[in-house]
């Protein structure tokens, strides 16, 4: 039987939650009375492990149709979906350090079993669409570096498991560290595209101010609504409530807490902002290189690995852009992992070994693109990846709105409740991201995309 949960100021949950993901639990050590400067330095990690899922392969194309067929237009539209993830990221570490829980023990402890269930299995079912995109945004990225078959790049992804477990065994310090570096690996990458490619500044800074000719104009607005509606990604919002929870400092204080959440939000800003550059990079290399050249049909991963080489005249250019897939994909794929443990421990209350669950997920993952990659070849890789982006828009609203729900009560969250500024701004970027969602979907049924 469940029984309430008996920490101060904590009075509104229906069951006591184990640590999230323990063996990684307060294993970072926040020393008490050091400058604020070091204490926010150890704080960078959880912020960076989110951030992954916003420039996962799964976004690529849309950011590259955006920039070839409309130029810097839909540069506002980046801007934005950014600014919501950053509200939306902000409310997930608050609800992991005021509560203890994370994302699906919340849900476990707050909705009736039947509801928690599915909720459940609709964190899984996206969990395995972002490792789909993830592991065909690996496979693209080895066939055009190494000119590995899609086949056999789709099987070599399960070896990173083997990553994973020789990170962790070094402490969750070392994972962090390597997806940060792979994360600068990435922006290296596209800030010499962007030198390589030399846009127009002016023309660039203006498509930061929204224009009404993306309401106006039908195939702007879709790519557009594309670009919000796959922004944020509901295994983030489970993933960061949990990482944040790392760290180690006095969680009977409401000062050390109040800290917390302060340091845990400017970190995961400064991480997303990160994000913010490589998507509007994307963006920006195929305005600058396809948009200019009268070239707008340009979309698939690998159509932009070709080209880019012949355009800018440099062997670099390609080079880069597929190194740059590849550590995107190689991230998205360790964080999603993460994700998965914590969605089925904290849904479930179940403890399966951190390998054996990551393998379970890979296996989900891999299985369908293997198949489809054997049997339909380069085409799938196009059709998969479009699938992921549209399952996960549709799980989105199902971990937005428990979120929201959880952040603005104030039984769950005693004094770290939303303040009312926050509450009306987060359910509007629900319902926004909902009814986004919604019309994209209508329009992929329809075979408007």
């Amino acid at each position: 039987m469940d029984i309430a949960d008996s920490r101060p100021g904590i009075t509104g949950w229906r069951g006591i939650s184990p640590p999230s993901l323990p063996e990684i639990n307060a294993t970072i050590h926040m020393p008490a009375g050091e400058h604020r400067l070091l204490q926010l330095l150890r704080w960078v990690g959880p912020g960076f492990m989110v951030a992954v899922g916003y420039m996962d392969p799964g976004n690529w194309a849309t950011d590259l149709a955006g920039g070839a067929q409309f130029g810097y237009l839909l540069l506002s539209v980046i801007l934005i979906s950014n600014l919501m993830a950053i509200f939306l990221q902000a409310l997930s570490a608050r609800l992991g350090i005021a509560t203890g829980r994370d994302l699906a023990q919340a849900c476990r402890d707050a909705y009736p079993r039947p509801v928690a269930n599915v909720l459940w299995l609709l964190a899984e079912v996206a969990i395995i669409a972002c490792d789909l995109a993830e592991v065909i945004g690996a496979a693209i990225a080895l066939n055009l570096l190494f000119g590995l078959p899609l086949l056999a790049g789709v099987l070599l992804t399960s070896l990173d498991v083997l990553l994973i477990l020789v990170l962790q065994s070094r402490g969750f310090r070392y994972i962090e560290s390597f997806v940060i570096a792979l994360i600068a690996v990435i922006g290296v990458c596209f800030a010499i595209q962007i030198g390589l490619s030399r846009p127009e500044f002016g023309p660039l800074l203006a498509g930061f101010i929204p224009s009404p000719e993306i309401v106006f104009n039908p195939s702007a607005l879709y790519i557009a609504i594309g670009i919000l509606g796959a922004t944020v990604m509901p295994h983030n919002l489970y993933l960061h409530s949990a990482v944040v929870q790392s760290r180690a400092y006095n969680r009977d204080s409401a000062r050390e807490k109040r800290r917390a959440i302060t340091f845990a939000t400017v970190e995961s800003t400064f991480a997303l902002m990160s994000a913010l550059f490589i998507n509007a990079a994307i963006l920006i290399t195929a305005a600058a290189v396809f948009h200019s050249r009268g070239m707008f049909e340009v979309a698939s991963l690998e159509e932009a690995h070709q080209l880019l080489s012949p355009l800018l005249g440099t062997g670099v250019a390609s080079f880069v852009f597929a190194l740059a897939l590849l550590a995107s994909g190689q991230n998205s794929t360790l964080t999603g992992t993460l994700a998965g443990q914590v969605v089925m421990e904290g849904f479930l209350h179940v403890r399966i070994r951190p390998w054996l669950r990551r393998m379970i997920t890979r296996l989900i993952a891999i299985v369908p693109a293997a198949i489809a990659v054997g049997i339909a070849g380069e085409q799938a890789t196009v059709e998969l990846l479009v699938l992921s982006q549209v399952v996960l828009s549709m799980q989105l609203s199902f971990a937005v709105f428990p979120l929201l729900q959880f952040t603005s009560d104030k039984a769950k969250m005693g004094e770290f409740v939303n303040a009312a500024w926050a509450k009306a701004l987060g359910w509007f970027i629900g319902f926004v991201i909902a009814g986004l969602n919604i019309f994209l979907l209508v329009q992929v049924a329809l075979g408007l995309g």
